[in-house]
């Protein structure tokens, strides 16, 4: 049984909200003592690499059918959480979505501004494991493309931006305070990257979960209250203007003990160099 809690939107609870008009909830039990996360409104336009992963079909129209973040990458790819591709949260596989979508440049879900863009391809990492949570990143094809400055650049492996005590920033229409209260705009909060050694003595392979370092990193304040919670899977972590990771996992949200794990996004970089290599002829290199 899957310890961690991740921070997409389950499907039945989604779909039993929009029918009864009863407040979204979320994936699995946030504890009681959860905290408010710190969060603030931005606009769009100050994180347009931030996109919402939407499915009207699955999830009802009260929040555009939003489930999951994302992160534009490419003009027509956006990078997500596996998990959020999963039949755990959207109840089939993402191929028999028929309405799955990227909401881009949309700072209030219910406006009618930006693009809704219809996803053409879904890529689960093939390293990805659902027992671990490692490796938790999936790509997705756009069916039009984006403006360039929709695009974030990946920071790869030793870029200064994963130095512990970096200030970093996450963005996403999720819970904002641990108990089912859903934002209907973009929101963010800062917090810090948080060294390996602390999140190992967090995440020990215990009944909540353990932290990997490969593929994982974790964000957020001695004190708690700043963290991403559940709705925000698969957005962004940012620092120094770079992307270093998904909103992944956690136990509850904001807790002063328990920080947000990430994946790492230098694994993604990684594997996207392995494949690229692969594609080129042995006698073009």
């Amino acid at each position: 049984m899957r310890r961690f809690f991740v921070r997409a939107l389950v499907r039945p609870l989604a779909l039993a909200a929009a029918a009864t008009g009863i407040p979204l909830l979320y994936a699995t039990p946030v504890a009681a003592d959860s905290v408010v996360i710190g969060s603030f409104p931005i606009d769009v336009s100050a994180s347009p690499w931030t996109v919402a992963l939407s499915s009207r079909d699955r999830f009802g129209g009260t929040r555009a059918g939003q489930f999951c973040g994302g992160v534009v990458i490419g003009r027509t790819t956006v990078l997500t959480a596996a998990h959020c591709m999963g039949e755990d949260v959207l109840g089939v596989s993402p191929q028999r979505v028929g309405d799955l979508k990227v909401i881009a440049n949309r700072t209030d879900l219910l406006s009618r501004g930006g693009q809704e863009i219809p996803v053409r391809a879904v890529r689960v990492s093939p390293d990805y494991d659902s027992r671990t949570n490692a490796e938790d990143y999936a790509l997705l094809t756009l069916a039009e493309p984006l403006p360039q400055s929709s695009v974030i650049e990946m920071a790869a492996a030793g870029d200064p931006a994963y130095r512990p005590g970096t200030g970093a920033m996450v963005s996403g229409w999720g819970d904002l305070t641990g108990g089912g209260d859903y934002a209907r705009s973009l929101r963010a909060t800062r917090l810090h990257v948080l060294s390996d050694a602390r999140c190992e003595k967090a995440y020990p392979n215990g009944a909540e979960g353990a932290y990997l370092a490969r593929s994982m990193l974790c964000a957020g304040e001695p004190a708690g209250g700043h963290d991403a919670c559940q709705g925000d899977s698969g957005g962004p972590l940012v620092a120094q203007g770079k992307l270093i990771g998904l909103v992944s996992w956690g136990s509850g949200c904001g807790r002063a003990q328990n920080p947000g794990v990430y994946t790492r996004v230098s694994e993604v970089v990684r594997a996207r160099e392995r494949s690229a290599g692969a594609a080129v002829p042995r006698d073009a290199r």
